[in-house]
């Protein structure tokens, strides 16, 4: 079939009878139901942008199918920068509030399979697995989501084999079948809008039998049997787009997956029982890297649309000569800047790896989604402070289609705008800076690729400083 549309997807959704629990209740079609329905909508509008925009979007594969361009294993420099310009497409489309569109683990599993001697040097047939599965999800489209983290009741002790044991995901028994798993995971965001979810190793395990249990990468099905979704609460409250334009269209829910006991079959399996494997999976696939470019291409988006928020604000506000409000501009612009630079580099420095696929320089995209973290909550802060009082004076829809409309177009309007444009523009702000919608986007990219320090750990772990301590050295050896 290869790329699909938004009609497609909704379909698949809709045949899908995963179990999904929300607000002590069982769901049934999720595309109808009020917590998800509109981000079902959005993700099937990703998907027609492809259908509209083909030649951009997909590339031709070697079976003649056209797929989604987030699956290419790219052979050039070019590839990587036109998966990143699809990838673009996709974010901008959100304003980059969709941290796991399908893009995100379309482009690893798409690096895992160009690796695929990789898991085979654990078991054949776990390099044919992870080949066959990627060629699978290119053919069908699949929307993915995956979990990564198990839970721990407390956070002092370790597991692995351990402590909290009895909650972490791991294997039960290994049958003629498949693997059976048993605990819970999480987070697994988009899952009720995901037909797919990969089971990736968590932290680093011990490479010790007792961690064995734990070593686990597989696929499975979102609706197979003794699988379990729990959902948070919604934070889309089903109010116009005028009142929530954000939440309303992009709420993509995380979820707690908890396994009862389910068989995972053998040809879904890609690692099992080998912890010094899977805790080099992602850096000796590179697939963390590829990654790394959907997440610095979606920080990329994002900025620019903060950014275009916080300008706008400041036009109908009548501040744009106000020399505290430029400089907060200015703050936003220099992470704008800086995040496109990083992109730049990522993918103009792109060169073929140990597997013979192009991939984008890691150091770049490495220190991006280091520094996002730490920038976007000050990008926030800029669209509240610009903001002030004006944040809480925002009218619902109702209000404009009510007697007091008069009241509303006379004391509201903005420099450049009639009342309901401002307010409108208000309304934006505050879910993108203050509703319940946009505390979850700051939580989520403060922890978007796990432990900030623990990352930072990584950073240096992955960068080369010898070369510069050796300079340094050799300067001070100079007797000139």
């Amino acid at each position: 079939m290869g790329a699909r549309s938004g009609n497609n997807y909704l379909s698949a959704l809709r045949k899908l009878k995963a179990d999904i629990w929300i607000a002590g209740a069982k769901v049934g079609d999720v595309t109808t139901h009020p917590a998800f329905e509109r981000c079902a909508r959005s993700i099937a509008s990703l998907y027609d942008l492809q259908m509209e925009a083909p030649e951009a979007m997909t590339y031709r594969t070697d079976d003649g199918d056209r797929a989604g361009l987030s699956f290419i294993q790219p052979k050039s420099v070019e590839d990587v920068a036109r998966r990143g310009r699809m990838m673009k497409r996709w974010a901008d489309y959100a304003g980059g509030m969709l941290g796991r569109a399908p893009d995100y683990l379309n482009c690893s599993i798409a690096a895992m399979a160009a690796a695929h001697d990789f898991f085979a040097e654990s078991d054949p047939r776990y390099g044919d697995n992870i080949v066959n599965y990627y060629r699978e999800a290119r053919k069908h489209d699949w929307c993915a989501t995956h979990t990564l983290v198990n839970p721990r009741a407390s956070r002092a002790k370790t597991w692995g084999g351990h402590t909290d044991a009895n909650l972490a995901l791991r294997l039960v028994e290994k049958t003629r079948d498949g693997i059976i798993v048993n605990g819970c995971r999480l987070l697994a965001t988009l899952a009720p809008l995901s037909e797919e979810m990969l089971v990736f190793p968590s932290t680093v395990l011990r490479v010790e039998p007792e961690a064995e249990p734990f070593a686990l990468a597989f696929a499975i099905n979102c609706d197979a049997k003794g699988l379990r979704f729990l959902c948070r609460e919604t934070f889309d409250l089903n109010r116009s787009h005028f009142d929530h334009p954000l939440s309303s269209r992009f709420e993509e829910m995380d979820a707690l997956a908890i396994f009862d006991n389910v068989l995972v079959p053998w040809e879904r399996v890609f690692l099992c029982g080998d912890p010094a494997r899977c805790n080099a999976l992602y850096g000796t696939t590179n697939a963390v890297v590829h990654m790394m470019h959907q997440v610095v291409v979606k920080n990329v988006a994002k900025s620019e649309f903060m950014l275009g928020l916080a300008a706008r604000i400041a036009e109908v506000s009548d501040a744009l000569s106000l020399q505290h409000v430029r400089e907060r501009l200015a703050e936003m612009i220099e992470v704008t800047e800086m995040m496109r630079a990083f992109l730049r580099a990522g993918e103009a420095d792109a060169a073929a790896d140990r597997w013979g696929m192009f991939t984008p320089s890691r150091p770049p995209l490495d220190v991006a989604r280091n520094l996002f973290p730490k920038l976007y909550p000050r990008m926030v802060e800029i669209i509240q402070l610009n903001s002030s009082s004006s944040m809480m004076a925002i009218p619902s829809e109702a209000d404009f289609n009510s007697p007091i409309r008069a009241e509303i177009d006379r004391y509201l309007p903005g420099a450049d705008v009639e009342a309901r444009e401002r307010v409108a523009l208000y309304r934006l702000a505050w879910d993108a800076a203050c509703s319940s919608f946009a505390g979850r986007q700051l939580l989520y990219e403060r922890f978007f690729f796990g432990d900030p320090v623990k990352m930072a750990s990584a950073l240096v772990d992955n960068t080369n400083l010898k070369p510069l301590v050796e300079r340094v050295n050799a300067f001070l050896k100079r007797a000139d």
